[in-house]
């Protein structure tokens, strides 16, 4: 340890009691363990310090409004990771978290009380103040880099991993604890405050918060270790005065040790003999005996603002203990400090056998001999650098080099899964929560679903009942903005509507977003319905926006909205006069349509809705195609694709002889773009309202004399736009269009060209190539083509064969 200190001052080592003492017979003590959150090393230690040490309470950094938290730690259904959430019910976003993972220090502390029936109490500000205060700054002070530097390290991650995660010593706590005050009186010999009474205790005067733990509600106080062991005389407790604050002290950590030392003398107080204080290291120095008169600290803590919150434990996972989410406490390797804090035997061997084992599951060779390898890399480094053990430094050197043969981008891949790893912890079912947590854990546990923080593929068949209610609990979820579930692309090729395919992630955060939507009401089903009710209640809200709501409420079976959404839907498309604004919601109407069958959706009121939409689509249609320039010609073509596709899907009879009635009256004018035109003449076409001779006396009428060469690009484009298969098949209408481009003058062409290269770059390659072949080899007409006979035994023969693929039988 003495590498701890070679360039700060030295102060005075702060000795602990002999182990075998009667606590009885004692006079009372206090012992601070300074940690670092989430430092395995300190957790290891904290554990043999508190077995040693036997304290009859203890006292840990966290909000002091939390101690009925406690009571679940014993709880085999609490599963760190794991995190405390502190929220104001009124306004749930405003909300902090504490997180605690299995090899957290305090996590450990926590375990021994409840393992040794011994009292345990958070002794941080509460979180009614942390909440109502506007966060503050901390100084600029990394304590880890301040030590590492003066240790001759230039990375504090590895200073910190030689000194602490590789040993288990309990005598770690005084030496860290004496480093932090050396640097603290080092900071405030460098701020021009030092503290004005010798017998203060160590740093009492500069109480600075480092840069990754400012203080801010979300995050824990301290990133570093230490301890001190104190024992308190009774009549000591108005012998030293606490300094006065200093230039450069942070108030918000002052503010937060006052409370620490007020939480100590009140445990004193109440008869407590051994008192194990765990806090981080960068305030053990402030908390260790004496403490002081109380009258400064209370003038510290008087008049602070408090506001209204609620506790409760949620779920938490490895990511988001990264320092790389942003936590400032956090650490950047979780996944390395859970394997060192669980496999103490053989660690090295164990660890490199698990990113075997990961390179493996992608399909990569690592052998038996490579782990070998790596294992004797790893030691020979640490025996070079003087290190117990190999630390994360080399078995990422010894990876890198012998496992991953230099390749960064399977070193990149261990680092996020086994460096930072991924882990999701559970909370149990009676953890104090909102009704709405409370419905969506039960619906979760009866359908089955995991919460994983992997993304992981979810397939169902909602043909199957439990398969519909999780595709109902998910879209309900998306109306609710908690977005766990997202939908994609399935993996298998399937054209029907009865598959959905969902790619779930479950995020810390959404225990917030659940708290927040418990607003709209105590299930997921009722909250979904009045959120959704309450968006579609806007004044502006378009068609387009109801129908997406009336989709989103089949697909969630929300019956309730259902009714309201309609009849809004239909007053709003009452009043909406741009058919365009219609024709464009018609495809989404139909699309909501379809999935009645499957779901066992009543959908006829949606039946009646998309009716009447059709018949003002069909009579404002006609008028909406005048007078429209190129550009808004294209869009317009676009949505009568869409909503003739749409009409054709639907497959109601009434409905496709309205809307091609209405196309044929387009057809037949000539007052309207080419583009249009040509689009509706092909969809008539496709049809069959009209033949293919009826379609190439369309085209060759608009190819004649008298239209510019730009107008007779437009009809080409409405008509053959993005379906080439027409010219390889129609050797008449290929004709027709080879004639006309042949007949066109050097200026024509250049003037028409980017339109044709735009019509005839949306063909795919295939048809680009057949309809070459066929100009090539020269485009008979119909005349020369004649009328060949068919080979009927030939056409009996193919017949069979297809037959026999699709499996119908001969």
């Amino acid at each position: 340890m003495d590498r701890l200190l070679p360039r700060l001052p030295r102060g005075r080592r702060v000795n602990a009691p002999a182990p075998d003492s009667d606590p009885a017979a004692a006079a009372q003590q206090t012992r601070v363990f300074g940690i670092r959150h989430h430092g395995p090393g300190s957790a290891r230690s904290l554990c043999l310090a508190l077995t040693h040490y036997r304290p009859d309470t203890i006292l840990i950094e966290g909000p002091a409004d939390a101690d009925p938290l406690t009571a679940f730690v014993d709880d085999p259904d609490l599963v760190p990771p794991v995190a405390m959430i502190a929220y104001v019910p009124d306004t749930p976003t405003r909300a902090a978290f504490w997180p605690f993972a299995e090899f957290s220090p305090e996590w450990q502390a926590l375990r021994y009380a409840a393992e040794h029936d011994v009292p345990v109490h958070f002794c941080d500000l509460p979180a009614t103040t942390v909440l109502a205060l506007d966060a503050e700054p901390g100084d600029s002070i990394d304590p880890l880099a301040e030590l590492a530097t003066a240790a001759g390290y230039d990375d504090a991650e590895r200073w910190w991993d030689a000194i602490v995660e590789s040993t288990t010593d309990i005598e770690t706590f005084d030496a860290l604890t004496e480093a932090m005050g050396a640097l603290r009186d080092s900071i405030a010999g460098r701020a021009g405050s030092v503290p004005s009474d010798p017998g203060a205790p160590r740093g009492s005067g500069t109480r600075a918060e480092s840069p990754s733990s400012s203080g801010s509600p979300e995050e824990h106080a301290a990133t570093s270790s230490g301890s001190a062991t104190t024992e308190r005389d009774p009549a000591s407790s108005t012998a030293n005065e606490r300094p006065a604050p200093g230039d450069g002290i942070d108030t918000h950590t002052l503010r937060r040790e006052a409370y620490m030392r007020q939480t100590i003398r009140q445990a004193l107080k109440g008869g407590a003999q051994r008192v194990a204080i765990v806090c981080g290291a960068w305030h053990a120095p402030a908390l260790v005996e004496p403490l002081g008169p109380a009258a400064p600290d209370a003038r510290l803590l008087k008049g602070l603002p408090k506001v209204k919150t609620r506790l409760t434990w949620v779920p938490w996972t490895h990511s988001r203990l990264a320092a790389a989410s942003g936590y400032g406490a956090g650490v950047t390797s979780p996944g390395w400090y859970r394997h060192l804090f669980s496999e103490t035997d053989q660690p090295i061997a164990r660890w490199l056998t698990k990113v075997a084992t990961a390179l493996r599951g992608h399909d990569l060779p690592v052998s038996s001999a490579h782990i070998i390898e790596a294992v004797r890399l790893a030691e020979t480094l640490a025996s070079l650098r003087d290190r117990p053990l190999a630390g994360l430094s080399e078995v990422t050197e010894a990876t890198r080099a012998v496992l991953c043969d230099g390749d960064e981008t399977l070193l990149r891949l261990i680092g996020a899964e086994l460096v930072v790893g991924e882990a999701l912890g559970a909370v149990p079912a009676t953890t104090p929560t909102v009704p709405l947590d409370a419905d969506l854990r039960a619906q979760i546990r009866t359908l089955r679903l995991k919460q994983q923080p992997q993304a992981t593929l979810v397939e169902l068949d909602l043909r199957k009942e439990r398969d519909r209610l999780k595709s109902r609990l998910l879209h309900q979820l998306r109306i609710l903005e908690l977005g766990w579930g997202t939908p994609t692309d399935s993996e298998v090729r399937a054209t029907g509507t009865f598959r959905e395919t969902w790619a779930l992630q479950w995020e810390p955060e959404f225990a917030v977003a659940v708290i927040e939507a418990s607003r709209w009401g105590t299930t997921v089903r009722s909250a979904a319905e009045t959120k959704l009710l309450d968006t579609a209640r806007r004044d502006d809200r378009t068609v387009g926006d109801l129908t997406d709501a009336l989709g989103l409420a089949l697909l969630a079976d929300l019956g309730g909205a259902t009714t309201e959404l309609i009849r809004r839907l239909e007053s709003v498309a009452a009043l909406d006069h741009d058919v365009t604004h219609l024709l464009a919601t018609l495809p989404g109407l139909v699309r909501t349509l379809r999935y009645g069958d499957v779901r066992g959706t009543d959908t006829a009121a949606l039946t009646h809705v998309a009716d009447g939409m059709l018949i003002r689509i069909c009579a404002g249609l006609p008028g909406a195609v005048t007078g429209l320039d190129t550009d808004a010609a294209q869009e317009l073509r676009a949505l009568i694709d869409a909503g003739h596709t749409a009409i054709h899907i639907r497959d109601d009879a009434g409905a496709r002889d309205a809307w091609l009635g209405t196309l044929h009256r387009i057809a037949d004018r000539d007052d309207v773009h080419g583009a249009i035109v040509g689009r509706t003449v092909r969809l008539l076409c496709d049809a069959g309202r009209i033949d293919a001779g009826e379609s190439a006396r369309r085209l060759a009428a608009a190819l004649s004399i008298g239209s510019t060469a730009a107008a007779k690009a437009d009809w080409i484009d409405g008509f053959l736009g993005g379906r080439g298969l027409l010219l390889v098949h129609d050797r008449e209408l290929l004709r027709l269009v080879d004639d006309w481009l042949g007949g066109l003058d050097d200026d024509q062409f250049i003037q028409t060209l980017p339109l044709l290269r735009r019509t005839f770059g949306a063909f795919e390659s295939g048809e680009r190539r057949a309809i070459g072949a066929a100009v090539r080899d020269g485009v008979p007409s119909a005349a020369d083509a004649g009328t060949a006979p068919l080979d009927v035994d030939r056409g009996i023969r193919a017949m069979r064969v297809v037959a026999d693929i699709l499996g119908v039988g001969s």
